[in-house]
């Protein structure tokens, strides 16, 4: 339980300490080139993989209540697999996932009513005037790694001849932990999950 505990505080540490340095500290849309192949690219979304969104502020709403249940479960999987002695493997994976999974959470309950978003200005922490309410916050991405940009040749496939960027999605810190778990899970399956 011990580690487990320290790997959520350590990750949400991390992802809370980065997001709101980039929020502090970085016009939207700006963007540091540390390697050609890896930047820091500030962007926010509300809360689903790619940016995409449904349903308007009833979705978002939705969702946030949706990831707060689900959060729910992940911490009951998280110590019943303590409790029976799951092997190490589980239980790093699953604390991954739960500090991931919170991290983003934390992002959509309460930066909407912490942060503002002014034109062509850094966000203010507790600003007087915020961007939004209560369970309406935007998820604050950062990592950027385009590792290859070009034109795909013209008999690829839906996309051939056209211009294309690999890895072009943009995330955080909470996601590179459940990106992380999951990998550990596949890989590691059969120590995870070994057959009683």
């Amino acid at each position: 339980m011990k580690k487990s505990i320290l790997i959520i505080v350590l990750v949400l540490l991390i992802d809370q300490i980065s997001k709101i340095y980039i929020k502090t500290n970085f016009l939207y849309g700006e963007e540091v080139v540390v390697f050609d192949w890896f930047r820091i690219h500030f962007i926010e979304n509300n809360g689903m993989a790619w940016g995409a969104e449904f349903g308007g502020k009833a979705g978002k709403l939705f969702l946030t209540i949706f990831r707060l249940f689900a959060i729910t479960g992940i911490g009951y999987w998280l110590y019943s697999s303590i409790k029976k002695g799951a092997p190490n493997i589980l239980i790093v994976a699953i604390s991954l996932i739960f500090a991931g999974a919170l991290g983003n959470i934390i992002d959509s309950v309460f930066y909407g009513i912490i942060f503002d978003t002014p034109l062509n200005a850094t966000a203010t922490l507790f600003a007087e005037k915020p961007y939004g309410e209560l369970f309406h916050g935007k998820v604050v991405d950062m990592l950027y790694f385009p590792i290859w940009n070009g034109n795909l040749p013209e008999w690829f496939p839906i996309w051939g001849g056209k211009p294309f960027t690999f890895f072009n999605a943009i995330f955080n810190i909470a996601d590179t932990a459940i990106s992380t778990a999951v990998g550990l899970l596949i890989v590691f399956n059969k120590k995870a999950f070994p057959k009683t």
